[in-house]
Parts: C-alpha cells; sequence; structure tokens
C-alpha cells in the first residue's frame, strides 16, 4: 500500500475514533442528566424551585435545607436502618439458596435433574404480578405481614441468578471434579474451596445485583407492610408525599432520593470492575 493509501486509512480511522469518542460523550451526558438534576433541585429552596419559569441549570442560593427537611419529616434515619437489616438478610440467604443449588444443577447427577431444572427456568415466563399475588396471599395467610420474615422470604431465591450461577459453575471442567472426589473431598468442601473461589467474580456481582434490588425495592414493601416500624427508604419517598411534603416540595423529595442513592453508587464505584467481570463470565461458555 502506498503512502497516500496509508494516510487515508489513518484519517479514518481518526475520523471513526472521534465519532465514537463523540457518541460517547453524548450517551454519557443523557445518562448522568438525571443524577445531575435530580441533586440540582435538592439543593434549591422551595420558593427558588416554585418560582422558575425555566429551570435554571445552576442554583442562585443553594442550600441544603431540604436535607434536614427529609429527615425531620419523616423518621428516614429508622428507614435506614430497616432497608440495611432487610437488605443484608435477603442477599445473604439468596446467596446460600443460589450457590447450593447452582452447584446442584451442574455437578450433581439426579434423577429428572434436567426436567427440574427446565421447569425452574420456566418459572422465569410466569409475570411478576402474579408472583407478587401469589406471595401476598401466602404471607397475609401465614399472619407475616409488618414483619421481617414476611419482607425478606420472597426474595432469598431467584430463577435467574441461580442459571447465571450455574452456567459460570459449569464452565470448571468436570476432571476437577472427578479429581477432588477420588481425593476423597466432599462435595461441599469442593463447593467451598474450589468452585466458589474460581467464581468469586461472578458471586460478587451477584451479591451486588441483589443489594441493589433490596435496596430499590419498592411494590412488595410497600403491599406486606402498613407500620412505620417496618418501613424501608422506599416507603418514606411515598411517606414524603402522603404527608403533602412531597406534591408541593419537590427539592425535600430530591434530597431524600440523593441520600438514599449515594450508598448504591458507592457500592458500584467500588465493585464496578468486578461486576463487569462477573458478567462476562457468566456470559462466557467453554
Amino acid at each position: 500500500m502506498n503512502e497516500k493509501g496509508l494516510k487515508r486509512n489513518a484519517s479514518r480511522r481518526l475520523i471513526l475514533r472521534i465519532m465514537t469518542y463523540v457518541l460517547l460523550a453524548i450517551w454519557a451526558v443523557m445518562v448522568l442528566f438525571p443524577f445531575y438534576w435530580m441533586v440540582l433541585s435538592s439543593i434549591k429552596s422551595y420558593a427558588s424551585y416554585s418560582s422558575e419559569k425555566i429551570p435554571e441549570f445552576i442554583p442562585r442560593e443553594p442550600t441544603l435545607e431540604n436535607y434536614s427537611t427529609a429527615f425531620t419529616q419523616v423518621p428516614l434515619s429508622g428507614y435506614f436502618s430497616n432497608t440495611l437489616i432487610f437488605t443484608v438478610v435477603t442477599t445473604a440467604l439468596m446467596l446460600i439458596v443460589t450457590v447450593l443449588a447452582a452447584f446442584a444443577f451442574s455437578r450433581l447427577e439426579f434423577k429428572g435433574k434436567n426436567l427440574v431444572f427446565t421447569m425452574f427456568i420456566a418459572l422465569m415466563m410466569i409475570p411478576s404480578e402474579l408472583v407478587v399475588i401469589t406471595n401476598y396471599h401466602t404471607i397475609t395467610e401465614l399472619g407475616l405481614r409488618n414483619t421481617f420474615t414476611g419482607l425478606i422470604l420472597p426474595s432469598v431465591t431467584s430463577v435467574f441468578y441461580i442459571y447465571l450461577l450455574k452456567e459460570n459453575f459449569e464452565q470448571i471442567p468436570d476432571e476437577l471434579y472427578k479429581a477432588a472426589k477420588v481425593d476423597g473431598t466432599s462435595d461441599f468442601k469442593y463447593l467451598t474451596k474450589v468452585m466458589i473461589p474460581i467464581c468469586r467474580p461472578t458471586i460478587i456481582t451477584i451479591t451486588i445485583l441483589k443489594t441493589v434490588e433490596c435496596w430499590n425495592s419498592y411494590v412488595w414493601p410497600r403491599l406486606i407492610t402498613t407500620k412505620q416500624s417496618h418501613y424501608l427508604v422506599s416507603n418514606g419517598i411515598q411517606e414524603l408525599r402522603e404527608n403533602g411534603i412531597g406534591r408541593e416540595n419537590i427539592p425535600a423529595m430530591m434530597a431524600a432520593v440523593v441520600v438514599i442513592s449515594v450508598p448504591l453508587i458507592v457500592l458500584f464505584l467500588i465493585f464496578r470492575k468486578r461486576i463487569m467481570e462477573g458478567v462476562s463470565r457468566g456470559g462466557t461458555k467453554g
């Protein structure tokens, strides 16, 4: 290829790279703008926010008063504690169920395993609304409304996470399992000493995704809890609206949302590499 051809190809690559970065920048702005607007609204006074005919992208007189309002109008700190308990216990129980189920489906041999797993996967086709109705009826009949047990039980298993981890477990060679059995290693020891360490990125990813899911849970807590002693942060946001604050004082409501979002944002920033690694491993077979 002559010199002109090389220069032409270099120019094309440069233009393509520039276009790629421009599109990525536009996409980043679209994704981050709602977060910016949420924080921006939370530091505007009620009077300033209400008087704006055209939204201002830079507040003239920023204030933190909305944050104190969010904590004084509703017991948001108590809701944080409830949410933390709900998230930690639910995620821990879900991990135990998911790891054991994925190990059973990927390594153990028992009669009807493929049929059971097929039926298990078929559960993913059931609309979530039907599952919520069934769970609500079951929890109510057991008398577990307004209890942490009632909040936690329906969320301790996930077909998708079991499937994801099963696929990851199956990437570990069968010869390794057979060699461990020859050496007299028990299934539980092989699981804890070999499979879990190898698949740690996927397990961390599942843990983080479940944590986010529990922290953002809204529909189920609204259905199953009617007492403040068991409210989660999602209930607190709704309580702000029902108390007449959120309907008009949007900045106070946005302040509460910012406070609730901070732990998840920090969690993602810390483990973002693990999340990407776990998802890529879970989606690669062989």
